[in-house]
């Protein structure tokens, strides 16, 4: 649908509310006759609940919500690929040509499901210089170009809406653009990949090293063939970006977000954790330093104390958790993948989109401001270390001089036998990642180091008491 179509033209349909078949937004009485018509770009996991949604809840969602849809056509990559029988969806929808698709002047409405970057991005921006809205879930585009392509949406007066993007079918996306718009959000921070957190649970529930619960995942269908997206912290740094837009105004990219993943954690590690108090998780986290305006953006596993909401957190489930100044401490919490609960969020944007379109109007973008990206040296943390040394006397002595010598303190330590060597596990009070750093350096220096084992963040209360439980079982 071309951006402010004429009033007249000769190719018209005769229908009232269109113009050479699409809708002129201008005569409400296109309900009474024909649907917004959607093109889906993508017949995926996700894409495939869509389509399934939108023809077998038509009727369900236009009673609900005064918006009928239907299924203009579906742009996959080989028509000739088999895929499990759709419900209800013609299969002269299909078309390997989504460009063409995305060009047709009987199209309303752009749903992109497709992923990456190319040939994601061009199709997008297509559709959004052509005056169509723009539904998508691809966290990896957003990341990248969100910035741009809102401003192109912006300037040509239609919606770029993207809730399934960052956690499924949990609604966080429109909460911070829209009902903490007048908020001072000081702090994001959540667990946004399922996948990471299915295998710390097992870890910490069933004392399962890291490869057999990855292993449980992909048997579960919970993780991916080639799991490297997410064990690595790249699936949710490119979310963390989005977040951190949305929340300070940030134009961060995805690519440049600081991450750590979840491949070096031991179980032994996630026992130590929870007798000391804590649980293992996966965090995104975007945040004003220091009051702002500066922010830091970063992905790291980390120790959160067992009494924060967030270490209730279990399974496949994620959760957000918002900081305002005024608000105070919220969370949002559900499934955050899969593609019936990631379909359910494309509906609602889908939904919001074409009533938009409808009335003429379209979602505020997100606010920019300028910011400045906190280097993560920086930043302040309290954190966890384990080291694996000769137990011999005076090594506790050379580690401890290591610490100190670079100004990063320690606030509790355990010694458990190794054989012939010992394991040292430290906590930290508040330090300087840079400081802490040049520590790990010192104590990888030292002859009597066998290995510097995990280093985990300490987050939530990184100078409280520690509360020291039962020995995790093999410790000794």
């Amino acid at each position: 649908m071309a951006a402010g179509p004429p009033a007249a033209n000769a190719a018209n349909t005769g229908l009232p509310g269109t113009v050479d078949g699409a809708l002129d937004v201008r005569d409400a009485s296109w309900a009474a006759v024909r649907p917004v018509r959607v093109a889906l770009l993508g017949h995926g996991h996700v894409g495939s609940a869509v389509a399934e949604l939108l023809s077998t809840r038509a009727e369900e969602i236009a009673t609900r919500t005064g918006v009928r849809f239907e299924l203009a056509g579906i742009a996959v990559h080989d028509l000739h690929r088999s895929r499990r029988a759709a419900h209800d969806v013609d299969a002269r929808l299909f078309t390997d040509d989504a460009k063409a698709l995305v060009e047709r002047p009987d199209v309303d409405v752009v749903v992109e499901l497709i992923g990456g970057l190319d040939p994601a991005r061009a199709l997008v921006e297509a559709a959004l210089r052509a005056g169509k809205p723009v539904v998508s879930a691809n966290k990896v585009l957003l990341a990248q170009a969100g910035a741009e392509l809102s401003e192109i949406a912006s300037a040509n007066g239609v919606d770029l809406l993207y809730e399934a993007a960052v956690a499924g079918a949990i609604p966080v996306i429109r909460p911070l653009r829209e009902s903490l718009a007048g908020e001072r959000v000081l702090r994001v921070m959540g667990i946004v990949n399922g996948t990471t957190n299915y295998i710390l649970t097992r870890m910490a529930d069933d004392g399962m090293d890291y490869a057999d619960a990855l292993a449980e995942a992909q048997q579960l269908g919970l993780a991916e063939r080639d799991p490297s997206a997410d064990v690595t912290g790249d699936d949710a740094a490119a979310k963390a970006a989005i977040l951190a837009g949305l929340a300070f105004g940030s134009d961060v990219l995805g690519t440049t977000v600081p991450r750590e993943g979840i491949t070096g954690i031991s179980s032994l590690d996630v026992a130590y954790a929870a007798r000391l108090g804590y649980v293992v998780k996966l965090l995104a986290i975007a945040e004003l330093v220091d009051g702002g305006p500066d922010v830091s953006v970063r992905v790291y596993p980390a120790m959160v104390p067992a009494s924060h909401p967030l270490a209730s957190v279990r399974g496949a489930f994620n959760a957000v958790f918002v900081e305002g100044e005024a608000a105070g401490e919220l969370m949002l919490y559900g499934r955050g993948a899969g593609g019936a609960p990631t379909a359910s969020a494309v509906l609602g944007d889908l939904i919001d989109a074409a009533r938009n379109l409808i009335a003429g109007a379209h979602a505020p973008p997100p606010r920019r401001s300028p910011t400045t990206v906190r280097s993560v040296d920086e930043l302040r943390s309290a954190f966890y270390i384990s080291l694996d040394v000769v137990d011999r006397p005076g090594v506790l002595a050379e580690v401890a001089a290591a610490f100190g010598a670079h100004g990063v303190s320690i606030r509790a330590m355990e010694q458990d036998g190794l054989g012939t060597g010992a394991r040292l596990v430290f906590l930290t009070h508040t330090a300087r990642e840079g400081d802490l750093r040049a520590t790990l350096d010192a104590l990888d220096a030292l002859e009597t180091v066998v290995r510097v084992g995990s280093v985990l963040h300490v987050t939530g209360d990184g100078d409280a008491p520690v509360r020291v439980r039962d020995a995790p079982a093999g410790s000794h």
